[in-house]
């Protein structure tokens, strides 16, 4: 049975944290975002950042209202490029997860440590049209289905789990379809 994330300690320092996780999309304002609160929500193994191909250089406010339900500090997440991952002080990477199409179609540039790469497609949420019932509605789906997906990975066995095999679990909750969870 997957974990609440809401009451796992979060691995806020890097160090402790097993495997580094870089959450991509193209804007670097919602889906990725979200996920990297996730993946820091999740415990001891992983230590997530978020990044995106073109940010768009602020955090959608639907977002940061999914990821204050994790009693995380929304004002301390901002929208990145993708680049500030591949300097020579950058955090040790394990895997690179795509959460948009788009990113998972861009020629991602080299990132240190060779890490795996794993694309899960999620809809994004900051297109959707309508009232603000509606795209807190979207955002929500999304944020449920992104939070099912790492509590389904966070109820592995990660101790017993070299990076391979979990980057082929990952791989396996990428291929199923969204409206699955």
């Amino acid at each position: 049975m997957p974990q609440n994330l809401n009451r796992i300690q979060i691995a806020q320092d890097p160090v402790s944290a097993k495997y580094g996780v870089l959450v991509l999309c193209t804007g670097n304002s919602a889906r990725s975002v979200m996920a990297e609160a996730l993946f820091n929500c999740a415990g001891m193994w992983f230590h997530a950042y978020s990044a995106g191909s073109h940010p768009v250089g602020r955090v959608n406010p639907f977002a940061l209202e999914q990821i204050e339900t994790l009693g995380l500090d929304p004002e301390s997440f901002r929208s990145k490029d993708w680049f500030e991952f591949t300097e020579e002080q950058t955090p040790s990477l394990d895997f690179v997860i795509t959460v948009c199409d788009n990113a998972a179609s861009e020629r991602c540039p080299d990132f240190p440590d060779a890490p795996q790469r794993i694309h899960w497609s999620f809809p994004d949420p900051a297109a959707t049209t309508g009232t603000h019932d509606q795209v807190r509605s979207a955002f929500n789906r999304c944020f449920d289905a992104l939070k099912t997906r790492v509590e389904t990975l966070s109820s592995l066995p990660l101790n017993t789990m070299d990076k391979y095999q979990i980057a082929d679990a990952m791989r396996q909750l990428g291929n199923q379809p969204m409206d699955h969870f």
